[in-house]
C-alpha cells in the first residue's frame, strides 16, 4: 500500500501519529481537572455539611435516664461548687401575701423504754402443822390392800422377824425398833388380809401379831409428810398392862398422848393419827408399856400400819 504525504513533505502516516498522540495529552489533562474539580466540590460538601450535623445529631438511648440536650443548646458549663449550696426554707422566707407559713408537728417526744418483766418468785406458802390421834374399836377383819392405798405393813406372819409389806408401796411408813425384846403371837382377836402383799402376796386372814413385855419397851415408827393432810391408820394392843401412845411432828411442836389399859386380859384398837408435815419431815409414833399387871410379861402388841 502506498503512503503519501503532506505540504510540508513529511509522510501522512507521521502526521496522523503525531496528532493521536496530543490528543490524547489533551482528554488526561482535561480528566485531571474534572478530577480536581469534583475533589473539591466534595471538600467543600463536607465544609459545608458539618456544623449541619453536629447541631442536629441524635443523642444516644439512655435507660430510662433524662436527654441531655444538644451541645448547641447547653451553652458554656459552670465550674463545679466548691461547697454545697444553702437550703433556704422557700415558705419560711418567701410567704406570699395572704398565705401563712406552713407550720411543721412538733415531733412526738420519745416512747418512754419498755422496762424488762419482772420475774417474781412467789414463796411457797408455809406449811401450818397439824397433829390429831383417836381411837377405835378394830374391826374383826381389816383389809390392809383397802386401807392402805399408799403403803401398808404387817409384822408376825411367820415369827417375830417376818415383815410383809404393800407391793409397789411408796416405803413411807418406817419401823424404828424401840426398846425390848420382839415375840411373835397368834391370840389377835382381828384377822388381817391383803392382796398385793410382799413377799407374801396374798392371805385370806391371820391373827398374828409381834409383842414386847416389860415397862418402857415397845415399838416406834415414822411416817413421811408432803403438805398435804395424811391419816395413818395403827393396829396394836396390850395384854394386862397399860400402854401409852405419844405422836410429835419432826418439826417440833407438842407432843399428843393417849393411853389404853387392860389389867386383866388383852385389848387392840385402832388408833387414826391424822397429820400435816412439810416434804422432808415426818411424824413420829411410839407405842410403850407404861405399866405392867402382870410382872411376868406385862406387854403391848402390834399388828399393822397402813397409810391411805
Amino acid at each position: 500500500m502506498r503512503v503519501g504525504s503532506d505540504e510540508s513533505g513529511r509522510p501522512a502516516r507521521q502526521r496522523v501519529g503525531r496528532t493521536r498522540v496530543a490528543l490524547r495529552r489533551i482528554a488526561r489533562a482535561r480528566q485531571r481537572r474534572r478530577l480536581a474539580v469534583t475533589a473539591l466540590a466534595v471538600v467543600a460538601g463536607v465544609v459545608v455539611l458539618t456544623p449541619w450535623l453536629v447541631a442536629h445529631r441524635t443523642p444516644p438511648a439512655d435507660d430510662g435516664g433524662p436527654t441531655a440536650p444538644p451541645l448547641s443548646a447547653r451553652g458554656p458549663r459552670p465550674h463545679a461548687p466548691t461547697a454545697l449550696p444553702t437550703v433556704v426554707d422557700l415558705g419560711a422566707a418567701l410567704p406570699s401575701p395572704g398565705l401563712q407559713p406552713r407550720r411543721r408537728s412538733p415531733s412526738p417526744p420519745p416512747a418512754p423504754p419498755t422496762p424488762s418483766p419482772t420475774v417474781t418468785v412467789t414463796p411457797a406458802p408455809a406449811v401450818s402443822p397439824l397433829l390429831t390421834v383417836s381411837r377405835a374399836e378394830a374391826p374383826a377383819v381389816v383389809d390392809l390392800s383397802a386401807v392402805g392405798r399408799r403403803d401398808w405393813v404387817h409384822w408376825g406372819l411367820r415369827g417375830r422377824d417376818s415383815v410383809v409389806r404393800k407391793r409397789g408401796g411408796t416405803g413411807e411408813i418406817v419401823d424404828r425398833g424401840g426398846p425390848g425384846g420382839r415375840g411373835g403371837h397368834d391370840t389377835n382377836p382381828e384377822l388381817f388380809r391383803w392382796r398385793d402383799g410382799a413377799p407374801v402376796g396374798s392371805i385370806a386372814g391371820t391373827p398374828n401379831g409381834v409383842y414386847t413385855c416389860g415397862v418402857g419397851n415397845g415399838f416406834a415408827l415414822a411416817v413421811a409428810g408432803d403438805g398435804e393432810v395424811r391419816t395413818v391408820r395403827l393396829y396394836a394392843g396390850l395384854w394386862m398392862a397399860r400402854g401409852r401412845l405419844e405422836a410429835r411432828l419432826s418439826t417440833g411442836g407438842p407432843t399428843t398422848t393417849m393411853r389404853m389399859e387392860d389389867p386383866h386380859t388383852n385389848r387392840t384398837a385402832e388408833f387414826t393419827i391424822r397429820f400435816r408435815a412439810p416434804r422432808g419431815a415426818k411424824v413420829l409414833v411410839t407405842w410403850t408399856v407404861e405399866h405392867a399387871f402382870d410382872t411376868r410379861c406385862g406387854n403391848v402388841d402390834l399388828q399393822a400400819a397402813a397409810l391411805g
